[in-house]
């Protein structure tokens, strides 16, 4: 009798990882970090540091994906550095 060391895994159990950018700013007044998927109403939450945004705009992309696939309203390309005198 052969044994498979492989787990076996219903097609059911597997999770698809999607990937998303998002923007972190600072708000200047009460200084609490805003993040936000760019294109996807939505997609924004706050908090009081980066593992906390990440945590509750990883928590609000959930639940908008329960609604069906995203339709960004623009691409995120980059964010680039520009230098002037």
């Amino acid at each position: 009798m052969r044994h498979d060391a492989r787990p076996s895994v219903r097609h059911s159990e597997v999770e698809t990882l999607r990937t998303f950018h998002f923007v972190v700013e600072r708000d200047p007044v009460t200084q609490v970090l805003v993040g936000y998927v760019p294109g996807w109403p939505g997609a924004h939450t706050q908090g009081a540091d980066l593992n906390e945004l990440q945590q509750n705009l990883r928590e609000v992309i959930e639940m908008l994906l329960e609604d069906g696939e995203p339709v960004l309203e623009s691409e995120f390309v980059d964010v680039r550095t520009i230098q002037v005198a």
